[in-house]
């Protein structure tokens, strides 16, 4: 997919502004910077904009690689939890960013960075049929959604909730990926996710807007971790993702601001 053209223009900014920064052995002649890997655990929905953040980050800061690890936000927060070395966490909802934070695990106050809201997805041709969010408890139809503890399936219960629906999916999955996933092989009928899961899929899926939607507005909050190995580089992470370069870009691939 092409991109828009406003975000070539960020990201030209961005090479330009890297020439000016760039840590190691550069213009001062000083020995080039240790090696560093910047772990930055994210909602699986932010996988296309980070990885254009990523990419820059990388060109402003000699010798560092930023790895994402892209799952549902829960989990993420589970793995944090258990351990695993992570740098930065953005989610995909404040409550799951408040499991975080009352696990005293933030290394910083959150900031809110963007938003996202539902849509109903279905496989190109819309074989079944489906309308709007009532069409979606049809019993013909193979419904996917995320499962409650995912922030998108915390979204889908709301809309449910606001529309007095009852659905009854065949699978709930715990990342929105999985749920555009089993929509664009056509193991589903139709999929709650976000706006911006339908936009990346393409001509794949065909989005379906339904009013409810906007009962169920996703707030998404950026942190670095308390105690990482790199706490300096998440936070010029966290400030590159919500600052005005990286707010274009998250626009540029159809979030809305915070």
């Amino acid at each position: 997919m092409r991109r828009p053209a406003r975000l070539l223009a960020a990201v030209a900014a961005l090479i330009l502004l890297a020439t000016g920064c760039a840590r190691g052995s550069g213009s001062d002649g000083g020995p080039a910077a240790d090696p560093v890997t910047l772990q930055v655990f994210a909602a699986a929905s932010l996988q296309e904009p980070f990885e254009v953040l990523g990419q820059q980050f990388e060109q402003e800061h000699e010798g560092v690689t930023v790895e994402f690890n892209l799952a549902g936000s829960s989990t993420l927060v589970e793995q944090i939890r258990q351990g695993a070395p992570a740098d930065v966490f953005a989610s995909a909802d404040e409550r799951t960013m408040a499991t975080l934070t009352e696990a005293g695990l933030a290394g910083a106050e959150p900031v809110d960075f963007t938003t996202n809201t539902l849509m109903i997805a279905v496989p190109a041709g819309n074989p079944a049929g489906v309308t709007d969010l009532a069409s979606l408890t049809e019993e013909r139809l193979n419904l996917v959604v995320c499962a409650p503890e995912v922030p998108c399936g915390a979204a889908t219960e709301t809309v449910e909730k606001a529309a007095g629906l009852e659905l009854s999916p065949v699978s709930e999955e715990q990342s929105v990926t999985d749920v555009l996933n089993k929509v664009t092989s056509g193991e589903a009928d139709a999929g709650l996710v976000y706006v911006t899961d339908v936009r990346k899929a393409g001509d794949a899926v065909e989005g379906i807007a339904f009013p409810e939607s906007s009962e169920a507005v996703n707030v998404y909050p950026i942190t670095t971790v308390k105690d990482a190995a790199n706490a300096e580089l998440g936070q010029e992470f966290v400030d590159l993702v919500t600052g005005e370069l990286g707010q274009v870009v998250l626009a540029d691939y159809g979030f809305g601001g915070a």
